[in-house]
């Protein structure tokens, strides 16, 4: 369940100022040029935009040593959620700080006391309307799928809901996508089916943003769509949304009664079992990019509720013992193996992956509020990517898709950017 910002009070002491929410972890580290792990410390060059400067924020407006000026409004908020500073500090600390729940817990703080970015409040209102986080028309939701005879999970049964989101619903660039992985698990037999119209947004990003009811509203909507689908796998596409249903519910104190995947831990699956065929030669020079909310925020959530006591006289000790989650088992191998089953595709690692991935700069409302931020986020990734070789960026996300794909225009970069789906429809 949620805690207040003020359940984190004895918490925010434990930050020791080693710099680990700054950098790679040093046993993964290979080079300076790609040495750092938070987009918002490199982009705003003070200790405030760290992780730790955040939680010194959030310590200092809580017992009142702080205002909210537009200054601290750009540090709180100019900020991808993207986790990197979560899981290096437990490196340090272990259970003991939990820097992006103390950062959200800020944000929660900062909404109920009337402060939201304007931009942030626009796109609160299109979800509150249309149920999306772009404000086009409900009815239109379903739009993408018109032609492909697909089943109405909320009229039928099927044994897999298809969960496809917002992005990919409404970006007409991006519908490719969507309808390359419904084609794709048509011809493999699966039983699946979508929600058209009924499917809605998962919240997530009014969550990062500080409105956590929100996200539980669609929380509860989504408990609905599964009970009326019948289905026992939930199989999301967008990795936003796959993190929202994994992660995020079970923190807003809704756990899903389902089995969640994300596609492309489905589609390994049907490789393993041999239902899915790759017998086509790709032959292409590709990194891949690991999205945040599959790899670091992909995990399942573990609520705790508890205290900090003092032993010893000196030392504190969560009781009861407070779960240590640190991303390591995030959604990292499954796209990576489909990519290694494509004949004739090399694949080369980024410096930065896995664990240590570099954030495309879309998350928690960065995308819609510092367009300027987000895009030297990516391009950082872009240069990145160039320097394996590379002559294509793959990613398994919607959001780091579009966010690539418009860094690379507007750049002038040569680099291309796919889904796998797109590499799996050129190996079939």
């Amino acid at each position: 369940m949620l805690r207040k910002l003020e359940d984190y009070e004895s918490e925010m002491f434990f930050c020791g100022r080693c710099s680990y929410c700054k950098w790679v972890n040093a046993p993964d580290l290979k080079s300076h040029r790609f040495s750092g792990i938070c987009p918002s410390i490199r982009d705003g060059s003070f200790h405030a935009y760290s992780g730790g400067g955040r939680v010194n924020v959030a310590n200092s407006y809580l017992k009142g040593r702080l205002a909210l000026t537009d200054k601290m409004m750009d540090v709180i908020y100019r900020c991808t959620m993207c986790g990197a500073c979560d899981t290096n500090c437990r490196v340090v600390l272990g259970n003991m700080l939990s820097v992006n729940e103390i950062l959200h817990a800020l944000r929660v703080r900062c909404a109920a006391d009337g402060r939201i970015l304007p931009r942030h409040a626009a796109m609160m209102d299109k979800l509150r309307k249309e149920d999306n986080w772009f404000g086009a028309a409900r009815i239109g939701r379903g739009n993408w799928a018109q032609g492909l005879g697909l089943r109405d999970a909320a009229e039928e049964k099927v044994d897999v809901l298809l969960h496809v989101g917002c992005r990919l619903s409404y970006d007409q660039d991006l519908r490719h996508v969507a309808r390359g992985y419904a084609t794709l698990l048509g011809k493999t037999g699966v039983d699946f089916g979508i929600a058209l119209t009924q499917e809605t947004c998962c919240g997530l990003r009014a969550f990062e943003i500080g409105f956590p009811d929100e996200m539980e509203k669609c929380a509860r909507d989504m408990v609905r769509r599964i009970a009326a689908s019948g289905a026992t796998k939930l199989v999301a596409v967008c990795s936003d949304c796959y993190s929202a249903f994994k992660y995020y519910y079970p923190w807003v104190g809704v756990k899903l009664d389902i089995e969640i995947l994300h596609i492309t831990e489905y589609l390994d699956g049907l490789l393993r079992e041999g239902k899915l065929k790759l017998t086509k030669e790709v032959r292409k020079k590709v990194t891949y990019h690991d999205p945040c909310h599959l790899g670091r925020l992909g995990e399942v959530y573990q609520p705790w509720e508890g205290e900090w006591k003092e032993v010893l006289g000196h030392m504190l000790v969560s009781e009861p013992t407070k779960p240590v989650r640190a991303g390591e088992n995030g959604v990292y191998e499954p796209p990576r193996n489909i990519l290694r089953h494509i004949r004739g595709l090399e694949l080369v690692e980024m410096e930065r992956n896995r664990l240590n991935s570099w954030c495309c700069g879309a998350g928690a409302g960065a995308f819609e509020a510092f367009p300027d931020f987000t895009y030297r986020t990516a391009l950082e990734r872009l240069e990145e990517a160039k320097a394996t070789g590379a002559e294509a960026l793959v990613t398994a996300c919607p959001w780091c898709e579009r966010v690539f794909r418009d860094t690379v225009k507007q750049s002038g970069s040569k680099l291309r950017v796919y889904d796998i789906i797109e590499l799996i429809g050129r190996a079939r």
